[in-house]
């Protein structure tokens, strides 16, 4: 076989590993870790985001009582986690395979410094031939800080670990025009740049146990794909996806996301996944988001900010938007909202944001 890829980060959704029941397919779960298994044997370095914990909880226990959504959450994960990753376990033994539990919570990457724990507990992972299982702690994450779903963590994964692709298994063969049971849903063999989200029509509809829909694949597939990094959303429960996917030589359907060519690095890569973490949101001008969404290359000046809401201190993350409160980027402060004032009226002024630090809705 040839192999189009040499590390991969594999994204598995919740209706791809359970039942309708809710229940876990074992059958299916299995057939995962031989694919898993043969790509590893063959070199390929691998991380798995799995979905599952909570579907899978649901089927050991039903609470006693009435939960709120986030205590109900909390039971079946932490239930369903154990479950999950001890028929992980079985399966990759089987195959005299070791694979690692690998807990988060999105507050995990709300520093660099936590990005770059992250980073390295991966790497050593991977050094030593482990496959690690990553899933989001949902025991003790809560709403306002919760991963869209387990898309958002699988890209922000992709690009940690600097992986050639991105594969997202769903219920589904890609990305469609409309919801795939329509008639007339026509499904998009390969998405770049020249192709926006208008002309696409993605449905919305979220699946049964996950939390996320198409539109979450759709908008994380871009922002790892502007990253440099393959993308390829695939249906799990056809035979021999993974395997399929990666032999060069066979062609399947799917929809494929183009990497970007001239893609962010290093820590604008963090900055991609951390607009929740932002400590003030400022408004710019027309002119100043024109020339942040240039091809050019510009730091934020502060006379291009009309409005600040919040205060923020040097090195502390900065929502853009623009006056129609449209989304721009994210950039990192050089000096505090107390200075910004003092700055635009100087007759030289220092970036507020330095390009060096600043991660823009195109992904540049």
């Amino acid at each position: 076989m040839k192999l189009r890829y040499k590390k991969i980060t594999i994204k598995v959704g919740s209706n791809v590993l359970t039942k309708s029941d809710g229940t876990l397919n074992v059958a299916r779960i299995a057939h995962l870790v031989d694919q898993i298994a043969a790509l590893h044997k063959a070199g390929v370095e691998i991380i798995l985001v799995s979905s599952g914990a909570v579907a899978s909880g649901k089927s050991v226990l039903m609470p006693s009582r009435k939960y709120d959504a986030v205590s109900s959450r909390q039971l079946w994960a932490a239930l369903g986690q154990v479950k999950l990753i001890n028929r992980y376990s079985d399966f990759f033994r089987e195959h005299a395979m070791i694979c690692a539990q690998v807990l988060t919570t999105k507050e995990n990457f709300s520093s660099r410094a936590h990005y770059l724990n992250m980073k390295n507990c991966i790497n050593t992972l991977l050094e030593n031939r482990v496959v690690p299982i990553v899933n989001e702690n949902d025991t003790i994450s809560i709403t306002e800080l919760m991963f869209t779903d387990n898309d958002e963590l699988s890209g922000l994964m992709a690009t940690l670990a600097q992986s050639d692709a991105l594969i997202i298994l769903s219920n589904v063969d890609g990305v469609y025009t409309s919801d795939p049971g329509q008639p007339g849903a026509e499904m998009i063999t390969e998405i770049n740049d020249d192709l926006d989200d208008e002309q696409i029509h993605v449905s919305g509809q979220m699946s049964g146990f996950g939390r996320g829909g198409m539109l979450t694949k759709l908008r994380i597939a871009r922002k790892v794909a502007s990253s440099g990094i393959a993308v390829h959303v695939a249906n799990g429960s056809r035979e021999n996806i993974l395997t399929d996917l990666l032999d060069a030589d066979k062609s399947i359907p799917h929809t494929f996301f183009r990497p970007d060519p001239a893609s962010v690095k290093g820590i604008k890569n963090w900055m991609a996944y951390s607009d929740s973490f932002a400590k003030a949101v400022i408004t710019v001008n027309q002119g100043a988001a024109t020339a942040l969404l240039s091809e050019k290359a510009v730091s934020l000046l502060p006379v291009g900010v009309v409005a600040i809401s919040g205060e923020f201190r040097a090195g502390d993350l900065l929502k853009i938007i623009d006056e129609d409160h449209h989304p721009i980027g994210i950039g990192k402060a050089r000096y505090g909202s107390d200075r910004w004032e003092k700055e635009r009226t100087a007759e030289r002024q220092k970036p507020l944001i330095h390009y060096d630090y600043l991660y823009l809705e195109n992904g540049k």
